[in-house]
């Protein structure tokens, strides 16, 4: 899966890699041989960390600091990523953010920062992604397992992740003749902060007894999945959004 090209490992860049699924993700690649830019938006101790971890597996690896949907910070990253390892095989953007409340109630402040990280963000690491990304690579965005499902006070979270969906299904025919996918991944309930964030014990256990395997998904369980969609092993899968959920409806 860490084939090389010709003038060295092959790269990947992971967005919101410092912590939860993109952390995961790093350290999963990094086993593979890939050298990794950790994207991140603001903990550099974090960020320190995966790198360390990285480094660990036997990877090359750096972080930097950017903010997803800051198009100019976002291109430095790229130009870190080619001018330390020269150039870019794969993009995960694994930045995300969620909030939520009933539609009724949602503080459209609140709404507009999410969706600047989760849609804007999205768009413009792709944006680079789609002009930066060498033959034969992959681009990996993150959706959501909650747009199949009916879940009171998501409803801004599952809209800027159903805008994710449709970007990526877009963009993976925008790439034709690159030989590059363009693919999301759609996680289920997933133990992170992020998802652990103000709920208890009994909100834990619904989520978990509700997927038929009967426990929260993983940060590796998910990072599995990424792994796949960027080795030469899924370069068949494209324009496609996959459920890593347990089987969760």
């Amino acid at each position: 899966m860490g084939e090389s090209t010709a003038t060295g490992p092959r790269v990947a860049i992971v967005t919101g890699g410092s912590r939860g699924i993109g952390r995961s993700v790093v350290e999963g690649l990094a086993g593979e041989g890939i050298a990794v830019v950790v994207g991140y938006a603001a903990n550099h101790a974090e960020a320190k960390e995966a790198v360390a971890a990285a480094e660990a597996k036997g990877a090359q690896a750096i972080a930097i600091t950017a903010d997803v949907a800051d198009e100019g910070a976002v291109s430095k990253l790229f130009d870190t990523a080619e001018s330390t390892f020269g150039g870019v095989d794969i993009v995960v953007n694994a930045a995300g953010v969620m909030s939520l409340a009933p539609l009724v109630d949602f503080d459209l402040g609140v709404l507009d920062r999410m969706m600047r990280t989760n849609v804007r963000g999205t768009f413009v690491v792709n944006q680079q992604a789609a002009r930066r990304v060498r033959h034969g690579g992959a681009i990996v965005n993150f959706s959501s397992s909650v747009i199949g499902r009916v879940l009171s006070t998501y409803t801004g979270y599952a809209a800027s992740k159903a805008a994710v969906e449709a970007m990526t299904f877009i963009l993976a025919h925008e790439l034709r003749g690159r030989d590059v996918t363009a693919n999301a991944v759609a996680p289920g309930p997933t133990a992170t902060d992020m998802f652990l964030e103000g709920k208890d014990e009994d909100a834990l256990s619904r989520f978990a007894h509700a997927v038929p395997l009967e426990r929260l998904g993983t940060p590796a369980d998910i990072a599995a999945v990424v792994a796949f969609l960027a080795s030469p092993s899924g370069h068949w899968i494209n324009g496609q959004t996959i459920r890593a959920n347990g089987g969760i409806n």
